[in-house]
């Protein structure tokens, strides 16, 4: 395989591999006496889809963890592997210090707009390339299968803070059925507790409460499916800043409709923060134009409608915390993403 024998290579030119969480990500580096070189190597597989914002994100979370180490002055190059030129060339095409590799034909692809040479690296890669083995290339094309076989492991990037969220609520709803209405009475949201009793924790108490097997089950299956979603685009910091606050903002419009309609209900689920999540997808599936890994704008608008209709349709749900929650997951991902591309042009 082009990406192992890349590696041998890079190491005998002197360039320390960073351990990566993710397989399709790996970084390089060298340190000279004033400046660092890395070389940001992407593994961009048929069956995987990278976003241009995620590829920019992985490069700016490198350069900044150098700069944290007290190095201002980092270069960084980098190298696509991918048998789909059109795909590779759409990833990289707004950065100049971006080649790619074919690993069918061995040949390094470098465009106009793309820097000329990287500190010598160019003449150094194309003689590589040039001199693989044809030993080696049957020995990748037998690793590749053997990487095919073991996808599910080698593959796998575990999504702690989604397995988090679904472990708590299962865990609390178990011990609610043993523990009888003690967890309900104390942590589920209502107007009255929260503003004139002041018990301010039941508006993130209740997000993790459900009333039965059916409440949880529907929750935590969009949760499965679409949290690892916001969690792999927006890391795990903000995405656990984008359910907590959805499911509270959730509650709070809860709160002020229960107001308003001089209805007072108490009300438990992650709902609230399960919206949060749609609403944060719906902002990345904007973004990428309608379309992002498996999720598409109509799959997606099907989903929101036909939940916010069985609210209004069906009795005793707080459609309330639906609206308030997705509202506040699109506008925190939204800003998040905006933020984030201030940052980049700094």
């Amino acid at each position: 395989m082009v990406e192992k024998q890349l590696e041998y290579f890079l190491a005998k030119e002197g360039y320390i591999k960073i351990p990566s969480d993710l397989p399709e990500y790996t970084f390089y580096f060298q340190e000279e006496n004033s400046y660092i070189n890395v070389l940001y190597v992407i593994h961009y597989k048929k069956n995987l889809y990278i976003a241009q914002e995620q590829y920019q994100y992985m490069k700016d979370k490198m350069k900044e963890f150098f700069m944290g180490k007290g190095n201002n002055d980092i270069h960084i190059l980098s190298i696509i592997i991918s048998e789909d030129m059109e795909r590779a060339k759409r990833l990289c095409k707004e950065d100049p210090f971006c080649w790619i590799i074919n690993p069918y034909d061995n040949c390094l692809m470098i465009y106009d707009h793309q820097v000329s040479d990287f500190y010598g690296m160019r003449n150094k890669i194309e003689k590589f390339l040039n001199h693989i083995p044809e030993s080696g290339r049957e020995e990748g094309i037998e690793e590749e299968a053997i990487w095919k076989r073991k996808k599910w492991i080698s593959n796998v990037t575990i999504p702690y803070i989604t397995v988090f969220f679904l472990l708590a609520n299962i865990l609390i709803f178990f011990i609610c059925t043993f523990n009888g209405d003690s967890l309900y009475n104390i942590g589920a949201f209502n107007a009255g507790a929260f503003l004139i009793d002041k018990e301010y924790y039941r508006a993130v108490a209740s997000i993790f409460l459900h009333w039965d097997m059916n409440h949880l089950a529907s929750n935590m299956l969009v949760l499965y499916y679409l949290g690892e979603v916001v969690e792999k685009y927006f890391g795990r910091v903000s995405y656990f800043i984008i359910y907590i606050l959805a499911g509270i903002s959730g509650n709070l419009f809860s709160a002020w409709y229960e107001i308003h309609e001089g209805v007072y209900i108490s009300s438990v689920g992650a709902s609230g923060a399960i919206f949060g999540i749609i609403g944060t997808v719906f902002v990345l599936v904007c973004i990428h134009k309608g379309h992002l890994e498996q999720i598409t704008m109509s799959r997606l608008l099907f989903m929101i409608i036909y939940s916010l209709y069985s609210g209004f349709a069906g009795d005793g749900i707080n459609n309330a915390a639906h609206i308030g929650g997705f509202i506040c997951g699109m506008a925190i991902s939204f800003l998040t993403l905006a933020f984030r591309k201030i940052i980049r042009k700094r």
